[in-house]
């Protein structure tokens, strides 16, 4: 569909939903052959990407972010731990607390590994103008929140006994799946 200045809002709409779904698949192809480089699964990246965007997090709140039990996150955190890109530490307010933090490999062994990405995003920005990058900002922060909501919706059906997943947040099939 061509979109041009006698488009009406619907099918503008269209179109950028289409294009928003475009990017957010290649986007995730990217992290998944990130992943795969580094010998990591896509889901522990992602959650590393979690807890190196929000500060040091704990368990309980990587496992809330990425829709996966306490104990999936156990394991997730074991193995970005012997990867070397993650380490437990102690709460400075709270001893009690076991806060996760990402450690120093991860600007040196991960970012790089994003370059092309942050270059191509930088060379497209540039195109706009400061106010336009305003409203950019202001819809990608709107879009996330709206995706956090859909997402919080979609958790909240709950599952088909199909999609259920084991202990180590891997989906089992339906005949392993847990009554």
């Amino acid at each position: 569909m061509s979109i041009g200045p006698k488009s009406n809002r619907a099918e503008l709409a269209a179109a950028l939903n289409r294009a928003l779904r475009d990017a957010s698949a290649k986007g995730v192809l990217y992290s998944q052959a990130v992943a795969d480089r580094l010998g990591v699964n896509s889901s522990d990246l992602e959650c590393l990407d979690l807890i190196a965007l929000r500060g040091p997090l704990t368990a309980g709140e990587i496992a809330e972010a990425a829709g996966l039990t306490t104990g999936a996150i156990t394991g997730v955190i074991d193995r970005l731990e012997r990867a070397g890109f993650a380490r437990r530490q102690r709460d400075k307010q709270d001893r009690r607390k076991v806060l996760v933090a990402a450690t120093p490999a991860v600007e040196r062994r991960i970012a790089p590994l994003y370059g092309p990405m942050q270059r191509a995003a930088t060379a497209t920005l540039a195109h706009y103008a400061d106010k336009e990058l305003a409203l950019i900002l202001d819809f990608i922060q709107r879009s996330s929140a709206a995706a956090s909501e859909a997402l919080a919706e979609l958790r909240g059906q709950g599952r088909t006994a199909s999609s259920r997943r084991g202990r180590d947040g891997q989906r089992t099939s339906k005949a392993a799946a847990p009554d």
